[in-house]
């Protein structure tokens, strides 16, 4: 019983420091953010309200992305308060030896894991979709757009009075294949359509060898060597498919399935997800290290030394998962790998740490 009783004052403390900290860093996420709206808007006709409005939509997406270094912190925290109030002293007293409270930790860490992925992640990117659509209809480059349905790939491009309307099966590498293009006037009068089996996007002028083309003067007009002047080359069309903090898991799931029937490269999707679902692992694992970090340094340490300590291995944990990820998303490595490494490895560091951990 008594063990029960324990249990639930140090979630409570646990939870209630993770409140805290989820507070500051969303108090912090909004002043910075705030500043890159209020630039965005300078030169429009927008009162103040559109600004604080849009970062309330981004700050969760901001927030998502933080959760591991807000979760090794928060730790941090409830470890100083344990041990400023001797508190550690009397669990061990009570026969509640440190891992038993690193277990614990753990074991809530990943069920707010669980409901972070599952409702928070899932209204944050809601909330980004929002966001993008109202902040894009402000956008003062509004010339090209792009999208993936059951029908291939579309895009729209204007460039010199000129818009295209671009429609192809598939996407393979730097090469469109079976590619409709129909192309309107300022007032969208219809000047003519252009089709090519290949045309390589790998520039903002694109390339095919042949192209047929129609117009109100001639039909079936075979070109050579047919050159097409666009906004837009393979990595710029690349990044307008790559923002998948708007996409729920559903969507997300749903976007890599129409991926893989027009042959483009799921590798980004399959990172998303891979991230989503290893994420409550990720979140346990964070607890667990900054625990054990905690429990095995000096503890007449200063406040300050244990936050700059705790900022500094984020930044580390960091740069070593973006470097695991971009190897995988090169393919480099397995994706899979990619993903689940850093976290071995932080799940690693973190077995050396708890051997010591009784002992003190």
């Amino acid at each position: 019983m008594i063990f029960k009783v324990y249990q639930n004052y140090i979630s409570k403390q646990f939870l209630s420091t993770f409140f805290k900290t989820v507070f500051v860093f969303f108090t912090l996420a909004f002043i910075l953010n705030i500043f890159e709206e209020i630039n965005f808007f300078k030169d429009l006709d927008v009162s103040i309200g559109l600004p604080i409005f849009l970062t309330f939509l981004n700050i969760p997406s901001i927030l998502f992305e933080i959760f591991p270094f807000i979760f090794l912190i928060t730790t941090q925290f409830f470890f100083i308060k344990l041990i400023d109030q001797n508190e550690n002293i009397s669990f061990k007293n009570f026969g509640l030896s440190n891992s038993n409270i690193i277990k614990l930790l753990a074991i809530l860490s990943f069920f707010v894991g669980v409901i972070i992925v599952t409702i928070f992640y899932n209204l944050s990117s809601n909330l980004k979709h929002s966001y993008l659509n109202i902040k894009n209809s402000y956008a003062k480059d509004n010339k090209y757009l792009a999208v993936i349905t059951e029908n291939g790939i579309w895009i729209k491009d204007a460039k010199d009075g000129i818009t295209s309307i671009i429609n192809a099966e598939d996407l393979k590498g730097n090469i469109l294949n079976n590619v409709d293009i129909v192309q309107f006037d300022e007032n969208f009068n219809f000047l003519k359509n252009i089709y090519a089996e290949q045309i390589n996007i790998e520039n903002k002028v694109w390339k095919s060898e042949t192209a047929l083309i129609n117009d109100e003067k001639q039909s079936n007009q075979k070109i050579s060597d047919y050159k097409l002047n666009t906004n837009l080359n393979f990595q710029d069309i690349n990044s307008l498919f790559s923002n998948l903090t708007s996409l729920s898991i559903f969507e997300l799931n749903d976007l890599k399935n129409k991926y893989d029937d027009i042959n483009y490269s799921s590798i980004e999707v399959d990172s998303a997800i891979q991230k989503i679902f290893s994420f409550p692992f990720y979140l346990m694992l964070m607890t667990i290290l900054s625990s054990t970090i905690m429990m095995n340094i000096r503890q007449n340490r200063s406040k300050i030394f244990h936050l700059i300590f705790g900022i500094l291995i984020s930044v580390i944990i960091y740069y070593l998962s973006f470097f695991f990820e971009e190897l995988g998303k090169n393919e480099q490595v397995p994706l899979v790998v990619s993903i689940w490494i850093p976290l071995l490895m932080i799940g690693l560091v973190s077995m050396i740490n708890l051997v010591r951990i009784n002992e003190k």
